[in-house]
């Protein structure tokens, strides 16, 4: 009897941990970086690689910091949303090209347009794990005072535009620097 009851028992556990997977939403994953200062960077550019960018040089503004890479299939399911919201010019979007072949993004960026505001590379990706970057699409928003504010994983869509990212910059460039 007992070798009847223990797969059966074993099955159910299975199941229930199935089931709560199932449920999970991995766009969701908590960063520890919240309301902490975005790590500090000097890289540089994509389309100017003779110049750098850093945070510092964003502060004052509230900005998005877009991971992406032309080689990753959800960030071509994203681009169209990124260059919606760049033509509303409602925020400073920063691209974080991850590793990533610099001819190749720009070909890329030149061919289905290009919704940042300056885009900069991260060959290595020691940027994306400073960001705790886990793949690429992941979008960050950073405040006025170089403070992450929310993190993003995975395709940003229309509706997440719309819900979370545009009420969420509104807010936070009300708030003074």
């Amino acid at each position: 009897m007992l070798k009847y009851i223990i797969p059966l028992l074993l099955f159910i556990i299975m199941a229930i941990f199935l089931a709560v997977g199932l449920n999970l939403k991995p766009g969701e994953i908590p960063s520890p970086l919240i309301n902490k200062s975005a790590p500090a960077f000097s890289v540089l550019k994509l389309q100017n690689p003779e110049e750098k960018l850093t945070p510092a040089d964003l502060k004052g503004q509230v900005w998005l910091f877009n991971i992406w890479a032309s080689w990753c299939v959800s960030c071509r399911a994203e681009h169209p949303v990124l260059n919606q919201l760049a033509q509303q010019q409602a925020v400073v979007i920063v691209g974080l090209n991850y590793k990533d072949d610099p001819a190749a993004a720009k070909n890329w960026l030149n061919v289905l347009g290009n919704p940042y505001n300056v885009s900069i590379m991260d060959q290595d990706g020691r940027v994306g794990i400073d960001y705790g970057v886990y793949g690429v699409p992941e979008t960050f928003v950073i405040d006025k005072k170089g403070i992450i504010r929310y993190k993003h994983t995975g395709p940003v869509s229309s509706d997440d535009i719309q819900q979370i990212f545009l009420p969420l910059i509104a807010q936070l460039q009300g708030e003074n620097p």
